[in-house]
């Protein structure tokens, strides 16, 4: 066994330590490919996460060369090239030499600075078994074409990479679906309990109206009552804010029983075909949710119109009400918890949120998201 192959075998158990012992996806993948180019020739790298043929993401990147990095990366996290195309045809199966490099090609054209003699690079896939989730890159200045031995290496440690993110995946996938259930069980838990002692008091309170004679005594009940039947609906709508029964008819069925049990009208307006991923599936319904919770609390009205648009590129989703409103301030922090919320969902889906409303004239809320 020769000296590099000594030096590729340490390299390798190096990586695979730092892979096991990592549980952040991005930091992970920053930390294997510095590890990489601090032990082969490789002198820079970058590495796609990629979802489908629209979305690739850059998690990460070392020593790039300023034509690159320049404009947060511009060149890379923008636009098409060969291996991203030879990925989706799965015509990239093992370590590539890149004939040429479009987005290089680009950064290298519009760049006033030297480029670092940097013009090709090679790829490989991440994958784990058939499932694949990216690309790693590498290049060095002066290097046109890689050895068979340096691609195999880069293969090698590709399918470590590869089985690491498997590994978080799969570990966030039970972290998901231990949550659902916890969140179950707390929702049983709620509607066993504190949900049958507040029917138990509005049903007290309504007997002790029938029982006395003494105004002020049956104001009190009433006012028992009220409240009790407010808290009741409350503690309702936090069961399904827990437990969203529903989705699996649908999301609009899930949205018509969340609205008819918070006793609004809802009028619902559809264009295209409503099949999405769950994740922006429960995305949307948690964000419906939050405004027609909105609409019962502030509104003042019993009615709230949704609307949903699904194109081949985005999804728009309205809640109107004719309620009274609120003064919009873009300068200042949301005017509450819920709105925040509505963003923050929003947002780590990739999508813009924008509300149109003023003191009396209703409220009218758009959300667009990615698809």
């Amino acid at each position: 066994m020769t000296k590099a192959d000594h030096s590729n075998i340490a390299l390798l158990k190096e990586i695979a330590e730092l892979l096991n012992e990592e549980t952040e996806m991005k930091q992970m993948l920053q930390l294997a490919l510095e590890k990489l180019l601090e032990g082969t020739k490789f002198e820079t790298g970058w590495i796609f996460l990629i979802k489908d043929r629209r979305r690739h993401e850059l998690i990460a990147e070392a020593n790039l060369p300023n034509n690159l990095e320049q404009e947060e990366c511009r060149y890379l996290c923008k636009g098409g090239c060969w291996c991203l195309s030879k990925y989706h045809n799965n015509e990239l199966e093992k370590a590539s030499n890149i004939i040429e490099c479009q987005r290089i090609e680009l950064a290298n054209k519009h760049s006033n600075e030297a480029h670092d003699a940097i013009t090709h690079h090679a790829t490989v896939p991440l994958q784990s078994g058939p499932e694949k989730f990216g690309l790693l890159n590498v290049a060095s200045p002066n290097t046109v074409r890689f050895s068979d031995d340096d691609l195999a290496l880069l293969e090698s440690i590709a399918f470590q990479i590869g089985s690491a993110i498997k590994r978080i995946l799969l570990t966030k996938q039970e972290k998901d679906v231990a949550l659902a259930q916890e969140r179950n069980r707390l929702a049983r838990d709620l509607h066993d309990s504190v949900n049958q002692l507040l029917f138990s008091v509005t049903l007290t309170s309504r007997a002790g109206i029938e029982m006395t004679d003494e105004p002020l005594v049956k104001e009190t009940f009433a006012e028992i009552q009220s409240l009790t039947q407010e808290a009741l609906t409350e503690m309702r709508a936090l069961i399904w804010q827990l437990r969203p029964k529903g989705l699996e008819t649908g999301l609009l069925e899930a949205l018509k029983g969340y609205a008819e049990m918070l006793g609004i009208t809802l009028d619902v307006k559809v264009s295209g075909v409503l099949q999405f991923p769950s994740k922006i599936e429960e995305a949307l319904f948690r964000i419906a949710q939050e405004a027609l919770n909105n609409v019962r609390k502030h509104a003042g009205v019993k009615q709230a119109q949704i609307i949903i648009r699904v194109t081949h590129s985005d999804i728009l989703l309205v809640i109107k009400d004719d309620g009274r409103g609120f003064s919009v301030d873009s300068s200042i922090a949301l005017p509450s918890l819920g709105l925040q919320s509505m963003r923050d969902r929003t947002e780590a889906l990739g999508g813009t949120i924008d509300w149109v409303s003023d003191i009396g004239k209703g409220t009218e809320i758009l959300i667009r998201l990615p698809y």
